[in-house]
Order: C-alpha cells, then sequence, then structure tokens
C-alpha cells in the first residue's frame, strides 16, 4: 500500500526541489557559498515555510551566519520566483534556519569509529598468549 503524504509534506518536498534549483540558479550574493537543502517544513496553514540548510565547504559559525543572512534577505525573491513555479493561490513565508543534524552526524560517526578502534585495541592486549 502507499505511504500517504499530507497536502503540507507534498508542498514541501516541492519547494524543496524548487528552492535547490533557484538558489543555484537565480541568488548571486557571494555570501551564500555552496547551500544545501535538507528539509522544507510547511505550516498547516500555509503561511509559513521552515527552510533547513547545510553549507558545505566551510561550515565555520561566521560562514553559516552569512549564508543565512544573506537567504533571509533573498526570501522574497525567492518567493516570488516559486509563486511562478509552482503556481500556488499562497506561497508560504519562507525561513531559512541552519541545519546540525549532518554535522552532529559526522562526530557522532566519529566518535564511534575511535570507540571501535578503541575496542579492537583492547582486545589485543587482553589476550594471554598461548604459544607454549
Amino acid at each position: 500500500m502507499a505511504k500517504e503524504y499530507s497536502r503540507t509534506q507534498r508542498i514541501g518536498d516541492q519547494m524543496q526541489r524548487e528552492l535547490a534549483e533557484l538558489i543555484r540558479r537565480e541568488v548571486k550574493d557571494p555570501r551564500v557559498g555552496l547551500v544545501t537543502i535538507t528539509a522544507v517544513d510547511v505550516s498547516r496553514d500555509l503561511g509559513h515555510a521552515k527552510v533547513f540548510i547545510t553549507v558545505m565547504g566551510e561550515e565555520t559559525p561566521d560562514a553559516v551566519q552569512q549564508s543565512l543572512k544573506a537567504l533571509n534577505s533573498a526570501a522574497s525573491f525567492l518567493r516570488l520566483h516559486l509563486g511562478r513555479s509552482m503556481q500556488l493561490r499562497s506561497v508560504p513565508q519562507l525561513h531559512f534556519h541552519f541545519d546540525e543534524s549532518v554535522s552532529r552526524g559526522v562526530h557522532l560517526s566519529a566518535l564511534i569509529e575511535r570507540a571501535v578502534a578503541e575496542d579492537r585495541l583492547h582486545q589485543g592486549t587482553d589476550e594471554p598468549d598461548t604459544k607454549e
């Protein structure tokens, strides 16, 4: 059976695809680096949309803040182009937020790898020599 999606989820998915293309093609601000849109959360009344982004490459807090500032200032421009491409009666207001889940996932993965490596190291030293 097919999984059911609500209208807000379908609109969020479409907005994610359209915004990724619009940012890549139309936004010429040098403060916007290599931005990836990870999710779009649309409110039930379609009035607001939280757009979660990650900044690839230089992920310093300053670079992230500059990208967020540039994208939030270009939100009305992007909203206008979304309205043309998606043919919605009302296009939600865009609010850009940094998505920390990717960097958190990389950090957790590194911790797990380090713990496994230390466990292997301890297993090698705890085994007694049986070569007698």
